[in-house]
């Protein structure tokens, strides 16, 4: 079956002036694409014809950095995003377990409180969570996902105490003066007290995965990424593609701790390449936290700070060793660098490695930086020398550009996000969201990386603000060529997949501040609609 897209505007993203008057879609495959004399000459007598009605088509949004295995996840928790004070969050925790019926011993989960925006401007402690309960173990996440804070019963169940010693990589957080844990968790330590709590947990992975699509696919998204994956998450993204319940692209990246290497071994048949939607991309490495929860490792302290610098998750030895591993085994590496020493960690690294491997494609594994918040200049130029990707956290700008303004300075924070001074050394730049951190709205992030404007309506570095065309861009080929993919995704072109987005208006077109005011109409995958909003169109 042909369906022929004509009647509004098409933005083929093949070039910033270019578009066409129609496009031709053909069994999954675009078939053409120009003007609407030539399309309507490729098309049969059969096509269905769909009139625009002057909204705008082009290529669907592509995911560069995310974890869509945990949006399900939060999207059971108790929100604390919109709490302003602990009691507040005391209130809705209370609320959380009332509503959910939760039984003694329960364990009760929020996310999305950031200390930042809290009246008290620090975190809760386990004084504040025990208000809460004293019968069910509690944790709560902070906004970052690197941060977080329990009761004694969460303490108790991950056997923390005060002889219990900092892992690397992470902090507990003492009483004042003792070695008595207070309930606050740091990067690892967090991370430990998750995979505790949460072994035991059972969930319904399968209408959880459901749910995380569609979030995706409401913000004209098609392909995503798991970017920090367990051979639990691996093992459920094979059952889903085996039962054909993936409506967009998937792609995995599992981190050392699950093994990587044997986990691609093992399943050779999603190894760089889609079966039913899902591949295993490559692997994924972390080196430090959060910049707004002052845990990026950075070269010079945090403002206010004499020394304090944040810290890294490895010590150089065992980078090295990921590095050579990712090399060695020619497959791409992604790496979560924050903070400007974590950057230095992994180009060094990362470097060494290419320098000491004899792999045939080492050249050509496309490495990537990822959220990239303090990189600098001649980092950059160091990365394009290495043809690494930045992919840049760039709606930071809005969510965290007035923390940032205060934990890093005016000169660092005002580069946050450094996206123009990517672009001005010609590398391929793209933008995520890192969901579940942040929604999946790439037109937010879109608008976030044309204007730079803090929550507060502060202009953040101005200097390092992009075009429209270049931010799409970001989220489209680049996005593609990312994950290898830039010769059949990412721009309207024959032969491409026809994986399209419909828009209310053209981004090229509007106020720049009117961006993350578009809606999506429709997302089609492989030339089927797989969602339509209730102001679409009218066939």
């Amino acid at each position: 079956m042909q369906k022929l897209y004509y009647g509004g505007d098409i933005i083929t993203m093949t070039g910033e002036n270019d578009s066409a008057e129609a496009v031709l879609v053909e069994n999954g495959v675009i078939k053409k694409q120009g003007s609407l004399a030539e399309v309507k000459q490729a098309a049969s007598p059969q096509a269905e014809s769909i009139d625009l009605q002057g909204n705008t088509l082009m290529p669907a949004f592509i995911d560069p950095h995310g974890h869509v295995s945990m949006v399900g996840h939060f999207s059971l928790m108790a929100d604390l995003s919109e709490c302003d004070n602990f009691n507040e969050m005391i209130q809705a925790l209370k609320a959380y377990i009332q509503e959910k019926e939760l039984k003694k011993g329960d364990i009760v989960v929020g996310c999305g409180y950031d200390h930042n925006f809290l009246a008290e401007n620090r975190h809760p402690t386990k004084e504040i969570l025990n208000q809460v309960s004293t019968e069910h173990p509690i944790l709560i996440l902070h906004a970052s996902g690197h941060l977080g804070c329990t009761n004694d019963l969460g303490l108790q169940a991950a056997g923390i105490n005060e002889h219990t010693s900092d892992p690397e990589g992470g902090t507990i957080g003492r009483v004042a003066g003792t070695n008595e844990p207070n309930g606050y968790l740091e990067e690892n330590a967090v991370m430990g007290l998750q995979k505790t709590l949460f072994k035991d947990v059972k969930r319904d992975e399968f209408k959880l995965a459901e749910y995380a699509q569609h979030e995706y696919i409401k913000n004209g998204i098609a392909t995503v990424q798991d970017g920090a994956s367990s051979k639990e998450i691996i093992d459920l993204f094979k059952a889903l593609a085996q039962q054909q319940k993936l409506k967009i692209d998937v792609v995995a990246y599992p981190v050392f701790d699950a093994e990587p290497k044997k986990l691609m071994e093992e399943n050779k048949d999603y190894a760089k390449k889609y079966q039913n939607r899902f591949k295993i991309g490559g692997y994924k490495m972390f080196l430090d936290g959060s910049p707004q929860g002052k845990t990026a490792w950075l070269t010079e302290p945090y403002e206010g700070e004499e020394t304090y610098l944040g810290y890294p998750w490895f010590q150089d030895e065992q980078v090295k060793q990921y590095t050579d591993a990712a090399v060695n085994d020619g497959v791409q590496l992604l790496t979560h660098c924050n903070g400007d020493a974590a950057s230095d960690q992994l180009l060094r690294n990362y470097q060494a490695s290419l320098e000491e491997s004899n792999h045939p494609d080492k050249e050509s594994l496309r490495p990537v930086m990822i959220h990239c918040q303090t990189v600098r200049n001649d980092q950059l130029d160091i990365m394009a020398g290495l043809s690494m990707i930045p992919s840049i956290f760039v709606a930071h700008t809005y969510y965290w550009g007035d923390v940032h303004l205060k934990n890093l300075g005016d000169k660092r924070g005002r580069r946050i996000s450094p996206a123009r001074s990517a672009y001005d050394r010609g590398l391929c730049v793209n933008f995520h969201q890192d969901a579940p951190i942040v929604k999946p709205d790439m037109l937010h992030t879109i608008w976030c990386a044309v204007n730079r404007q803090t929550r507060n309506g502060v202009s953040i570095g101005p200097e390092e603000c992009v075009s429209v065309y270049e931010a799409l861009k970001a989220v489209t080929i680049n996005a593609a060529y990312q994950y290898f993919e830039e010769d059949h995704k990412g721009s309207l072109e024959d032969g491409k997949v026809a994986d399209l987005v419909i828009l209310d208006r053209n981004p090229m077109k509007v106020d720049t501040m009117d961006i993350r005011d578009i809606q999506v109409l429709e997302t089609v995958k492989d030339g089927e609609t797989i969602y339509k909003s209730e102001a679409n169109i009218v066939r």
